[in-house]
């Protein structure tokens, strides 16, 4: 079965058709302009391939409590994806735009909804429970739910691959490391922990997200300061993270400008490392040790100061670099230093396959 895999993210579309053997037969990226991606140069690629598309399956962000597992779109799956689309106002609209798109084009193909929310759905309560009022848990649904499942889920599993392991068998803390970035601790092949909550905003500093921020802060933002929610909000998601300290969201540049002694590069990155670090930490505690660390995303795999600078602060449970090996930049390999405790792997964010897996499980 061949599979159009439509990934709408936060900052592009890309489109992927996987054929029996995972063999990438055709691939486009669209990125974002103005909160949108060209709905009609992505409509004029899928109806150019169309011949060759069996099934599709759509990356789609939120999944709530509602949808814990893949599920074929019809009317009544696309109702409910829309109503959650206020848990997820930046990105899931982005993922009902990728839906309609391919609808339009692609009448009578069957459709998979895959759920970033998903490999995280039956984490255990301790980590999912918000110390907050019980009638926000009970009749609001607030709760973490934690995001990037997808990635975390493939990596895992491709990075017990390369060391010749299982994922029944290993504690991994897999690091989506891009644009937006999150932590899971992954024990027994389930997530059991997760950097990001209610919403893709708290855990890591990302590109423009700033990550965990005290909530004190934003009541103070907005009682004291004078501001909106509508500021706050936009602030945090659009205006902090790496291009609030650096002036730049690009990993590459912001590590290219502090080699040159830029010192706002140079404390972003260490705030960057800072909360790395100590989230990696978190994550093996709940897990009660690290047998495997994944870096994976557009910074896990070509950034490999982040991962020397990150891994030499992990000394303490164990963890060492294989700093030859680390700065060949080839994901899909094994970077463990001769003394480590703690396995050390770079995968290739392959969403698509994760996806395609999925698809294919599914109506089969």
């Amino acid at each position: 079965m061949r599979v159009l895999v439509v990934n709408a993210g936060s900052s592009s579309l890309k489109l992927r058709l996987l054929d029996e053997d995972d063999t990438v037969l055709f691939a486009d990226d669209f990125s974002t302009h103005h909160e949108r991606f060209d709905l009609a140069a992505a409509s004029a690629s899928i109806a150019n391939h169309s011949r060759l598309i069996d099934s599709v399956g759509h990356r789609v962000v939120h999944g709530g409590t509602t949808f814990t597992e893949p599920v074929v779109i019809d009317d009544v799956v696309d109702r409910k994806l829309r109503e959650l689309a206020s848990l997820a106002p930046l990105h899931q609209p982005k993922s009902l735009a990728g839906i309609d798109l391919v609808r339009d084009v692609l009448r009578a193909t069957p459709a998979v909804a895959c759920f970033d929310t998903a490999f995280h759905a039956n984490m255990p309560d301790e980590a999912t429970t918000y110390a907050v009022p019980q009638d926000w848990r009970v009749r609001l649904g607030v709760r973490r739910f934690g995001f990037h499942g997808l990635s975390h889920e493939y990596a895992s599993r491709r990075a017990a691959d390369i060391i010749g392991g299982s994922t029944e068998d290993l504690r991994i803390v897999t690091c989506h490391l891009g644009a937006g970035a999150s932590l899971a601790a992954v024990a027994n092949g389930r997530s059991v922990d997760t950097t990001m909550g209610f919403t893709p905003l708290e855990g890591l500093v990302m590109a423009t997200r700033s990550g965990t921020v005290d909530p004190g802060l934003v009541t103070w933002l907005i009682q004291q300061a004078g501001m909106t929610v509508d500021d706050v909000a936009d602030a945090l998601e659009h205006r902090s993270g790496l291009v609030s300290l650096a002036g730049e969201a690009d990993m590459a540049r912001i590590l290219s400008n502090a080699d040159g002694g830029d010192t706002r590069s140079q404390l972003a990155i260490r705030v960057y490392v800072h909360r790395l670090r100590a989230g990696i930490a978190s994550m093996a505690s709940a897990m009660n040790g690290l047998d495997l660390l994944v870096f994976t995303g557009g910074v896990g795999e070509n950034a490999p100061t982040i991962r020397s600078f990150t891994v030499g602060g992990l000394a303490f449970i164990g963890a060492e670099m294989d700093e030859s090996a680390n700065v060949l930049l080839t994901p899909d390999a094994d970077v463990t230093g001769p003394s480590s405790t703690v396995r050390i792997a770079i995968v290739a964010a392959r969403e698509d396959l994760q996806i395609a897996s999925k698809v294919r499980r599914i109506l089969s």
